[in-house]
């Protein structure tokens, strides 16, 4: 007879901060940026985030052990290349389409997950002045219906 493992959400928590990102930098350069404006180390992650064999997003963290938290910076979009459709007008054309891992916010370029709830206006505050970003919010978690995307 095997084991069964329950995790209880009293054991649990997956409270964060979430902050979107509205900006035309590549991943790289909003990294360089966001580091040296709020002194962070994002790294690229050894693994992307992968959702299915096609659909993967860039993961960028930093474990902060100083003040305990969890940096982690996400790509919202991910474009994929879709199969040619039988009968179409442009068979040798390929086709895309985009993925959203937080599909509520498709606006949103990147998501900044800081894993410590009730810090987010602080950081917001030192983000808006990176005269690169077009702008930056706060994003409600308790009522975003794709939260268990951002669990991993």
């Amino acid at each position: 007879m095997g084991a069964t493992l329950k995790i209880y959400e009293d054991f649990y928590d997956d409270s964060f901060t979430l902050l979107g990102i509205h900006t035309t930098l590549e991943d790289y350069a909003l990294v360089y940026e966001l580091n040296r404006c709020l002194g962070l180390r994002l790294k690229r992650s050894g693994t992307d985030l992968d959702v299915t064999g096609e659909i993967s997003y860039p993961i960028f963290e930093w474990k902060d052990e100083l003040h305990h938290r969890n940096w982690t910076l996400l790509v919202n979009a991910c474009k994929t290349v879709q199969q040619p459709v039988l009968n179409d007008l442009f068979p040798n054309e390929p086709s895309y389409s985009m993925h959203h891992l937080v599909p509520e916010h498709k606006d949103v370029d990147y998501l900044l997950k800081i894993d410590e709830e009730e810090m987010g206006t602080d950081i917001l505050k030192e983000i808006l002045t990176i005269t690169m970003l077009i702008t930056a919010n706060d994003i409600n978690t308790d009522t975003l219906k794709s939260k268990h995307n951002l669990i991993f």
